[in-house]
């Protein structure tokens, strides 16, 4: 299975995104593979585009995007990932729903399709990262 990364959903809908084409491509190629994960934080991330949740299920429906539940042990090591980052000079507060995407991708064995891997690989070197 694939977590999608907010910024993959969300270069769907800017076809003036330097991403937008290799997202689109990316994506397309990931669903041929095999189940494509959306969680409830790419879910929030991504909602910012749309007036109502029917919106946002109607762009990626649920058969198409599947939703899963971020698990509460995925939130304890997305707490340890990001005390890490924090210690080592990190200063972004809002980097913290990165952390819950890898955290959710290591606890339920999922791949990442993302494209900006840099916290990722970093952070969750086992987790299997699909990025430019």
């Amino acid at each position: 299975m694939i977590l999608i990364d907010s910024n993959v959903l969300l270069d769907l809908y800017d076809v003036r995104s330097e991403w937008h084409q290799w997202s689109v491509e990316t994506l397309a190629a990931a669903a041929d593979t095999a189940p494509l994960i959306i969680d409830p934080i790419i879910y929030a991330e991504v909602s910012i585009k749309f007036k109502t949740p029917a919106e946002f299920d109607e762009a990626f429906p649920s058969e198409d995007f599947l939703r899963k539940d971020l698990p509460f042990a995925a939130a304890f090591i997305a707490g340890k990932a990001h005390m890490e980052y924090r210690r080592r000079g990190g200063v972004r507060a809002a980097t913290l729903p990165d952390f819950f995407i890898g955290a959710h991708a290591l606890v339920a064995g999922y791949r990442i399709l993302t494209r900006d891997p840099r916290r990722f690989r970093r952070y969750f070197p086992t987790v299997e990262v699909i990025a430019p």
